[in-house]
């Protein structure tokens, strides 16, 4: 396990009143980064994954003059490593909320492969498609990500966040695992198979469940931002929602142990194998056979389950305790949050998981690829089976997710119009509408600027910049209001 610290980028200046304000609650920023696969079918003449990408990204480049920009919802839109168009959320301070800007981010990259699609079937035939995956892996094996960034209170060390919430995370995935046909038969989750460490400060060269670089995109001596990696690409906006959910709430009871100087009891649910316990429960389709050797040298048995039912109950009794953490959560009501949870597990308890197909990815695939291998009486190939797959994830060009939506075979939170809403206007109530603002206004002056998550800059007409480090604070400062003076 690899030694976890901080990269000592604080200040000496004392806290304002506000920051010791957000230290003592249970407020939270939620932020969801998105990798997406490209891949283009149905051409006259090979098409690279990477050039089809850079088209996509060609309409952004001519408006921004860079793969890597920010939209008017104040969400960051960019084209990352290994050509993988990427979209990372807006600061949303309620999971519902990021789940909005989240949808808006399919729609987004709906919107930019479908005009590369109608530009590049002039050169390469009227039947070409443009494909878009949000998912976690490609038919070569190559894997990409989906990041949960959860920003939590500096007080509460890494190697507690380590010890006490990666079991968690790593069980969580039966209620938040997208699935996938493996070689082994069919699995829970896409990224099990691909993650090699707990956690580590690298994301290329190996890929932890949880990332250690520090990066708090807010004031250092009061926040840290944890960078969750084990987590799927959900279609499900159930799943979106809940992952967002359960885990704020697991986080504000080990912010609170912090706070008091004691131990949360989550410890003693640490596994003595992280990796090989993701790789149990990603194969466990029960969620109750598996069983777990513990960091304290037991052996837990239940699967799954039996770990989540743990901190459930944990939950419950913190929040029955605590009443100050539902107003933590804006849009979201947590004790319905907690009833939700309760009854996922309860269903795998009874054996019932069909009662779970219309909110849980995996659930819902595996359903579908046992009823079509019933109707062919078994005989379904592996490429059949990955064509579905691929197919659910394709925000593009898929037909099987949006016919299930309308059929009643998927759920959904967040309508059409929120979603064409989320997509141009941020949050209200985080420093992401000054940034949408900012490039809304910037773009219809057509104004030079950059930005990024902490800092806004205008370079013409006029040479001017602000600092955003509360992500809290949505009221505009003196140079802010400045900068958009000098807009019109």
């Amino acid at each position: 396990m690899p030694q976890l610290r901080d990269s000592g980028n604080h200040s000496t200046a004392p806290l304002d009143a506000d920051t010791v304000h957000e230290m003592r609650s249970f407020d939270r920023i939620f932020g969801i980064e998105t990798e997406y696969g490209v891949s283009v079918t149905g051409a006259d003449s090979p098409c690279d994954a990477g050039q089809t990408a850079m088209m996509m990204f060609q309409p952004i480049v001519a408006q921004s003059r860079s793969t890597n920009t920010y939209i008017e919802n104040g969400s960051r839109l960019y084209l990352d490593v290994g050509s993988h168009p990427e979209y990372a959320t807006a600061e949303a301070r309620d999971p519902m909320d990021a789940l909005a800007l989240d949808v808006a981010g399919e729609s987004v990259m709906r919107d930019l492969a479908l005009d590369a699609q109608r530009r590049l079937r002039a050169g390469h035939g009227g039947g070409a498609l443009v494909h878009v995956f949000k998912n976690n892996v490609d038919s070569a094996g190559h894997s990409f990500g989906c990041h949960e960034n959860y920003l939590v209170r500096r007080f509460v060390p890494l190697k507690t966040i380590e010890r006490e919430l990666l079991p968690f995370l790593i069980t969580r995935q039966i209620f938040t695992g997208a699935g996938r046909m493996g070689e082994g038969g069919f699995q829970i989750t896409q990224r099990a198979d691909f993650l090699d460490e707990a956690v580590s400060s690298a994301t290329t060269r190996s890929r932890p469940m949880v990332n250690t670089r520090d990066e708090p995109h807010a004031d250092p001596d009061a926040f840290r931002r944890l960078h969750v990696i084990i987590g799927d690409s959900n279609r499900s906006q159930w799943a979106t929602m809940m992952k967002l959910a359960t885990t704020h709430l697991v986080l504000c009871v080990i912010e609170q142990a912090g706070r008091e100087g004691r131990e949360s009891g989550f410890a003693r649910f640490a596994f003595a194998d992280a990796s090989e316990s993701n790789h149990k429960v990603s194969r466990d389709l029960s969620g109750v056979d598996a069983s777990f050797a513990m960091a304290d040298g037991t052996t837990l048995r239940g699967g799954a389950v039996a770990v989540q039912e743990r901190y459930l109950q944990a939950v419950e009794s913190f929040v029955d305790g605590h009443p100050e953490v539902i107003g933590s959560l804006p849009r979201t009501d947590a004790r319905d949050v907690l009833r939700q949870w309760r009854e996922t597990l309860d269903a795998f308890r009874s054996g019932d998981v069909a009662c779970l197909s219309d909110k849980v990815d995996w659930i819902c695939k595996h359903r579908l690829f046992e009823a079509l291998r019933a109707r062919m009486h078994g005989d379904v190939s592996e490429r059949r089976f990955e064509q579905l797959d691929l197919d659910y994830h394709d925000v593009a060009n898929g037909v099987l997710y949006p016919s299930l939506c309308r059929r009643g075979g998927m759920g959904r939170l967040v309508d059409d119009e929120t979603v064409a809403q989320a997509r141009t206007t941020p949050p209200t109530d985080t420093r992401a509408s000054l940034r949408g603002r900012f490039v809304s206004e910037a773009k219809a002056c057509d104004a030079r600027y950059s930005c990024d998550w902490t800092r806004l800059a205008l370079t013409s007409p006029q040479r001017l910049e602000t600092v955003m480090l509360d992500p809290f604070d949505a009221n505009p400062s003196e140079q802010f209001a400045l900068m958009m003076n000098a807009l019109h």
